[in-house]
């Protein structure tokens, strides 16, 4: 068994981005600009707008954030992605997600020009991706691939089983592995809450990707021996022997499948590491005008 590393291998990648960036710079060229909209006090929301702005420090990439109450309108929250679509010394940014219940999220996210989408939420981009189009991907499901791609795993010819279909991990990953390219060209099967007998189909998997979001739901009897396992939930869960009184687990029991596994990535450090990684690199093709010229 060999774990995937998320966090070395999106240190690499930031370590490219990084001269990749001083480069442009170097040429007479802007550092890359990346935004971020934070509406609100959710925890996690904060937590991962903080890393990311931590990781365009440390690779030379421009970041600002505008911090907004919970309590602003629809209206308001619009008139910002206007105002950062028409901004031309921003290259991409994001809405981060989720937002308060009476904001629409779809009227939002289609409100950003796809050519600034670098969450890759944009049903333009979503299309383009479908057709093997140039496209910005969402963030989990793009590393997840970089992931299959660095840790050199064979992926032609081979089932696939995603569980979780949801349209930010399960469909894209499930759509970017059937592909006609490497990593991919595996035969899919995507897998969900409402799907009977999931045993039978996890079982049956050289690739697992275990995106249901329950802690633990997926046991050594459920894989494959020698499958890869790529781990994409992330739940705190009470412990006893830790000194916090917790600890952060995936949808997969680590200790049983990786006694199966031929790969597998842990909790965390393992697909985490690679979000805010794959953020970066679109806003590098961004600011390159790689997707939309």
């Amino acid at each position: 068994m060999k774990i995937i590393d998320g966090k070395a291998i999106a240190a690499e990648i930031r370590n490219e981005i990084k001269k990749e960036v001083a480069a442009m710079i170097d040429a007479g060229l802007e550092a890359p600009h990346l935004a971020a909209i934070l509406i609100g006090d959710d925890p996690a929301s904060h937590t991962y707008v903080n890393n990311k702005e931590k990781a365009c420090r440390e690779v030379g990439i421009t970041s600002s954030v505008y911090r907004q109450s919970d309590k602003i309108s629809e209206k308001e929250l619009l008139d910002m992605v206007d105002f950062l679509n028409n901004d031309d010394d921003i290259d991409g940014f994001i809405v981060q997600l989720p937002l308060p219940a009476h904001i629409r999220e779809d009227r939002i996210l289609e409100r950003i020009k796809p050519s600034k989408d670098v969450d890759g939420f944009h049903p333009v981009n979503l299309g383009r991706m479908i057709q093997g189009l140039p496209s910005f991907i969402s963030a989990t499901p793009m590393g997840i691939v970089e992931l299959i791609k660095r840790a050199g795993i064979e992926t032609e010819g081979k089932h696939c089983v995603v569980a979780g279909r949801s349209n930010i991990v399960g469909t894209p990953v499930s759509i970017l592995l059937s592909r006609k390219s490497q990593p991919g060209d595996c035969t899919v099967t995507l897998c969900h809450s409402r799907t009977k007998n999931l045993e039978k189909f996890t079982s049956q998997a050289d690739i697992l990707i275990a995106a249901i979001g329950k802690p633990q739901f997926f046991t050594g009897e459920m894989v494959k021996k020698d499958a890869v396992v790529i781990d994409v939930g992330i739940h705190r869960v009470e412990s006893e022997s830790s000194p916090t009184g917790y600890k952060m687990v995936g949808d997969v029991n680590f200790e049983e499948v990786s006694k199966k596994a031929s790969f597998i990535t842990p909790v965390p450090g393992g697909v985490g590491p690679m979000t805010i990684v794959s953020l970066l690199m679109n806003t590098l093709k961004a600011a390159r005008k790689e997707i939309y010229g």
